[in-house]
């Protein structure tokens, strides 16, 4: 028995299992067939503006959708197969090997307005003209508190200006938080100038810099870098700098408003927050 198992690449125990079932058995674990056609509408609906969306992301707008309507939810794994099926995964992209570099330090935080983050990226519109933006994110809920944007170069005036917003944001329009929250950033010139960080105390800011060489230092802000070119800036219409920068203003709403975070549950920055803050 053993040498015929091995000829035929199979299992003893499974075999023995086999020889012993009567001829009528049914296999009663398959599940019946579903029509998954609407569910394909339905996805479709949702990401046909949102071509970066894995399935996770999918998912996540798909279950936000049914319990807005009173619609029973759809389980990701139904979703990934259905996606699988129809090709409207994502095409895997190659790895790239991983850095060497050890870094042990934890950037998120528990509660909002303890730690917020911030860095700048830039891109080209069609005509050419440069972009820059800066940024401020908070390190529990991501919401991106405050941004700028310039066609010239990062300034430390445009630092403090999301500074200053990004407190009067989040502190009813208050000029100074109400507690000592971390600011944490890298070591570009615009961050570490002495008039920026003489402000940043002055609005309840703790400037924190990273250590040189070290990205991973202020990952969230790298990872948000990522997120906004990839979701919104590499897709939306940026004929030239100023329709460029109206569209940015509708890329940073829909990120708050609508995007899902893995690290939250799949809610978008602002629905985390509403559900923190609402009474249990």
């Amino acid at each position: 028995m053993k040498t015929v198992c091995e000829v035929l690449g199979v299992s003893r125990s499974n075999l023995a299992v086999k020889s012993k079932r009567d001829a009528e058995w049914v296999d009663k674990r398959k599940t019946p067939a579903r029509d998954d056609m609407p569910l394909v509408a339905e996805l479709q609906g949702l990401v046909a503006d949102l071509p970066t969306y894995g399935y996770r992301r999918a998912w996540a707008l798909l279950r936000r959708n049914r319990d807005a309507r009173g619609q029973p939810r759809v389980n990701a794994k139904r979703v990934y197969r259905v996606m699988h099926t129809h090709g409207l995964l994502l095409e895997r992209r190659p790895r790239h090997p991983q850095s060497t570099r050890r870094h042990d330090g934890r950037v998120a935080v528990d509660r909002s307005n303890a730690r917020w983050c911030s860095d700048g990226f830039e891109f080209r519109c069609d005509d050419g003209s440069p972009l820059r933006v800066i940024f401020a994110l908070d390190c529990c809920d991501r919401e991106a508190m405050s941004w700028a944007a310039t066609t010239g170069g990062y300034t430390g005036d445009m630092v403090r200006d999301v500074m200053l917003q990004a407190v009067e944001n989040r502190f009813d329009g208050a000029l100074k938080a109400d507690n000592e929250i971390e600011w944490l950033s890298d070591n570009g010139s615009c961050y570490i100038a002495e008039d920026t960080l003489t402000f940043s105390k002055k609005v309840g800011l703790k400037p924190i810099t990273t250590p040189v060489r070290s990205p991973q230092s202020n990952g969230m802000a790298e990872s948000f870098v990522k997120t906004m070119k990839r979701d919104y800036v590499s897709w939306m219409p940026k004929p030239d700098a100023r329709t460029a920068l109206q569209n940015l203003a509708i890329a940073f709403d829909h990120y708050n408003e609508s995007h899902p975070h893995s690290a939250l549950k799949y809610c978008s920055p602002r629905e985390f927050r509403q559900r923190a803050n609402s009474p249990t």
